[in-house]
């Protein structure tokens, strides 16, 4: 999960919320300790923790509970409302409006560059832009070749030449190539802010260039150093927003992320894995819906919406509401969500499972359970995964060699789905379609919200 440890801290300090009798002063005061103490492990500065904290503590003295929530649910929101301010208030999403339209990336050595190029094309050929990238980078021998292998593995063009070292003659000799493609992502070198070669180098660029988004790639465990660093490179090339990689798992993250928004540079992506689809838009609400566990719809119904045709959950609604659903149904699901990424990550973005601190272990568990029910599905013929109501002790038998596991493990299975069949057949009045069209689609009524 991103932000890991800060994540279980807070929503440790508002489970005390929920377990105590009634709000008083008392439980106030030991809230803000909590908050504070869990921002400051998370390298965020000391000064911004204490104003943070000392608005939460006014609102929630001073501020008259509303009609429909009680005390409780309105300190919760409070809290809520104050870390999205204090991580930005509101998303700042890129426009694509003007073709080609070029992204430029800039940052220091090591901060992720290249691959976060390779990212940004995979995220933006997912929503049907026509994108290429441009090799900029001549200081690092490997990075163009690095780009290369990386766009190869996504099937986006890419353009580099290893002979020329002069990046302005790279730029020109593709600027024809380059005019046909909706999207152009820009790997620059990686550079050191006080290095002065480097410094004319990006600024002669940019000149050239002329980008509709000059983005700051920063490495999110820099801490609270990203607060100069984006000042700098703003005085060097005017930077219109910072990508924060590394995000997953580092304690410095919370500093990076404070710093960057104290300096008016806006976070437009963050990087929250190692995979190429391990980016995300920067959406403060949803991120702190997701650190409190309260999960992040939106995120969720993207991911959703990349892997899962419109037609094929119609389809599957439809075969729910007739009493239809089989195995086969299941197994196509089951691939879908394995797409949409690891167990771990999905419960993150999942209102109200997020708030249960999941140990990994049991994830790694249900996971693994997953895989070895793919592999007995795949040991089933279509007959009997179109009708497993046919599947006797022999057969049983049979799928359990075929497959690698015991013959328990494959009743197990089946039990699951008779289960799911069952409780599916029961809400059957409810329009149960809405359960998977919910990820092709919006939410049904009633579904837990972010705040």
């Amino acid at each position: 999960m991103v932000l890991e440890k800060l994540g279980t801290s807070l929503k440790n300090a508002l489970s005390k919320i929920a377990r105590s009798m009634f709000v008083d002063d008392r439980l106030i005061e030991e809230l803000i300790r909590d908050i504070q103490r869990a921002l400051l492990q998370a390298d965020v500065n000391v000064k911004l923790v204490f104003e943070l904290s000392n608005r939460i503590k006014e609102r929630a003295k001073k501020e008259k509970t509303p009609s429909g929530i009680t005390k409780k649910e309105h300190l919760i929101k409070i809290v809520y409302e104050e870390l999205v301010k204090f991580l930005g208030d509101k998303k700042y999403e890129i426009k694509i409006e003007k073709k080609p339209f070029k992204i430029m990336l800039v940052g220091l050595y090591g901060s992720g560059k290249t691959t976060t190029a390779a990212k940004i094309a995979k995220y933006y050929l997912k929503r049907g832009y026509k994108v290429c990238t441009v090799g900029l980078d001549m200081h690092r021998p490997a990075a163009p070749e690095q780009l290369k292998q990386l766009c190869e593995k996504i099937n986006v063009a890419c353009f580099i030449d290893k002979n020329e070292k002069n990046p302005i003659k790279i730029w020109d000799k593709f600027k024809e190539q380059i005019n046909k493609f909706d999207i152009v992502v820009i790997d620059t070198a990686g550079r050191d802010v006080l290095s002065k070669d480097l410094v004319k180098e990006i600024k002669a660029l940019h000149k050239e260039i002329k980008p509709n988004e000059c983005l700051l790639v920063i490495s999110a465990d820099i801490g609270q150093a990203a607060q100069f660093q984006a000042q700098e490179f703003n005085k060097m090339c005017n930077i219109t927003g910072v990508i924060a990689t590394k995000m997953d798992g580092t304690a410095k993250a919370g500093g990076a992320l404070t710093a960057c928004v104290a300096t008016d540079s806006h976070i437009k992506f963050i990087g929250v894995g190692e995979k190429i689809d391990d980016i995300e838009e920067f959406n403060p609400k949803g991120f702190v819906s997701r650190l409190l566990g309260m999960g992040d719809i939106e995120a969720l119904l993207k991911k959703a919406e990349e892997v899962i045709k419109e037609e094929k959950v119609e389809d599957v609604s439809k075969k729910i509401a007739r009493g239809e659903f089989n195995l086969l149904d299941l197994y196509e699901q089951m691939q879908a969500m394995k797409k949409m990424g690891p167990l771990s990550k999905l419960i993150d973005l999942i209102p109200g499972l997020g708030s249960f601190n999941l140990p990994k272990e049991l994830l790694q568990g249900q996971e693994h359970k997953l895989e070895k029910w793919k592999y007995i599905m795949q040991s089933m013929t279509r007959e009997e995964l179109e009708n497993p109501e046919i599947i006797g002790s022999s057969r049983v038998e049979r799928i359990a060699k075929g497959s690698g596991v015991t013959q328990g493990e494959v009743r197990e299975l089946l039990k699951q789905f008779r289960m799911m069949k069952k409780m599916l057949k029961v809400m059957k009045g409810e329009k149960p379609g809405k359960i998977l069209k919910m990820f092709g689609k919006k939410f049904p009524k009633g579904f837990p919200k972010v705040m």
